[in-house]
Order: structure tokens, then C-alpha cells, then sequence
């Protein structure tokens, strides 16, 4: 009885951490996005529904890989013990989850600035300058 009991509050606990941080990442990233994508409305919010979409997936999966517990509880402290466990890494991996994020949107923002700087689409290798015309001579008679 201890271990269902410990496993729905796991569930509970990690669901509004994930729901909050997944809301977090939506906002900060659909603002994010909209400047990376020059405005573009649509195209900002579609990109920002399916990095939160996989955020989502990947860590309810995680959830759901850790919850079942193998051992039985017996105690309270037990129990505690084993909570405490499966939050702590919940919250390690929803930080390195919200750590890519960021990189992906540096990425994104870095990528857009350098093509409308002029630089190469895609991140390839700049192409050399032509060199200057040279100017025709005045001619001081």
C-alpha cells in the first residue's frame, strides 16, 4: 500500500513541476522565437509548439520510466526516502531538459542573426569578398 501510495504522489509531484517548467519554456521560447523568426507570427508559434511538445514527451516518459518503484515501503521514512530520490532526479533532468532548450534558442537566434547579417545560410563556410573595383582616374589637366 506504501508504494502506490508514494508512486501517486510521485506522479502528482513530477506532473506540476513538468507542467511548470513546460509553461515556462513555452512563453520565454514563443517571445524568443518570434524575434528569431523576424515576426512572423506563425512560423515562431508553430516551431515553439514542437520544442515544447517534445519537452513534454521526453520528460513524461521520464516520469513514467521512474515511477514504478520495485521496493516495497514499509515506513514513512521509507517512503520519504524514495520521493525524495525520484524528484531529485526528475528536477536534474527537467534542468538539462530546460538547459537544451536555451542552447536550441541561442542556436536558432544566432543562426538568423548571422544570415541577415549577410553571412552564409545553414552555417557553412563564408565565401571570400570579391575584391574592390578599382575606381577610374580622375585626370587633373
Amino acid at each position: 500500500m506504501g508504494a502506490i501510495v508514494t508512486d501517486l504522489l510521485y506522479y502528482a509531484i513530477s506532473i506540476a513541476l513538468v507542467a511548470a517548467v513546460g509553461q515556462a519554456l513555452s512563453r520565454s521560447g514563443r517571445a524568443f522565437l518570434h524575434e528569431v523568426f523576424g515576426g512572423q507570427d506563425g512560423a515562431a508559434q508553430a516551431v515553439s509548439r514542437l520544442l515544447v511538445v517534445a519537452f513534454y514527451l521526453i520528460s513524461l516518459g521520464f516520469v513514467a520510466l521512474t515511477a514504478p518503484s520495485a521496493a516495497q515501503v514499509t515506513r514513512p521514512g521509507q517512503a520519504l526516502g524514495l520521493l525524495t530520490g525520484k524528484i531529485g532526479v526528475l528536477l536534474l533532468v527537467l534542468g538539462a531538459l530546460h538547459v537544451a532548450s536555451t542552447v536550441i534558442f541561442a542556436r536558432l537566434r544566432r543562426g538568423r542573426s548571422w544570415t541577415a547579417a549577410g553571412g552564409p545560410a545553414g552555417g557553412g563556410p563564408a565565401r571570400a569578398a570579391a575584391p574592390p573595383r578599382p575606381r577610374p582616374r580622375s585626370v587633373v589637366h
